[in-house]
C-alpha cells in the first residue's frame, strides 16, 4: 500500500509539473517577443543567440534568399545603419505547432525602414518565423517579411 500510495503521490506530482509546462505555442510567443526586443534594439548579438545555424537559417531581404546566420546577422547590420523598427500587431500574431518542436509565427506588423540619412517609409509587412526547438531552446530557422500592397 505505501508503494502505491507512493506512486501515486510521484504520478501526481508529474502530471501537475507537465500540466505547467509552456506549450509550443507560448514558447513560440516568447522567442518571438525576444526576436521583436533585439530587432528593436538593434542588438545583434542578442540575435545572434536566437537565429539557427544548423540548419542554417533563410532570410528573405529585399526579395533575396540570405542563408546561414553570419550572412543574415550581416544583412540586418547593414539595416541597422539606418532606421529599422518593428511594431507587430500583438492582437493578430499567431504562433501555429507544426510539430511538437516546430512552431510557424505569423505576425501583421509595421515596419520602418530608410537608409541612412533618408526619410523612412512604413509598410504594413506579415512576419513569418519558422522556429526549431533544440536542446538548447528553441532557434529561428526561418524569417519571410511579406510586404502588403495598398489596394
Amino acid at each position: 500500500m505505501k508503494r502505491f500510495l507512493a506512486a501515486a503521490i510521484a504520478a501526481c506530482a508529474l502530471v501537475s509539473i507537465h500540466a505547467r509546462a509552456a506549450t509550443a505555442e507560448e514558447e513560440g510567443r516568447a522567442v518571438f517577443e525576444k526576436y521583436i526586443t533585439a530587432q528593436n534594439a538593434h542588438d545583434l548579438k542578442a540575435l545572434r543567440g536566437l537565429l539557427s545555424d544548423s540548419p542554417p537559417i533563410i532570410l528573405m531581404a529585399r526579395g533575396k534568399p540570405v542563408w546561414g546566420r553570419d550572412a543574415a546577422l550581416k544583412s540586418f547590420e547593414e539595416r541597422y545603419k539606418g532606421t529599422w523598427h518593428i511594431e507587430p500587431d500583438l492582437k493578430e500574431l499567431r504562433v501555429m505547432s507544426i510539430s511538437r518542436r516546430v512552431v510557424q509565427v505569423f505576425a501583421p506588423t509595421q515596419l520602418t525602414v530608410g537608409d541612412p540619412g533618408a526619410v523612412p517609409a512604413t509598410n504594413r509587412t506579415y512576419v513569418n518565423l519558422v522556429m526549431v526547438k533544440k536542446p538548447e531552446g528553441w532557434e529561428i530557422t526561418g524569417i519571410v517579411p511579406v510586404i502588403v500592397t495598398p489596394q
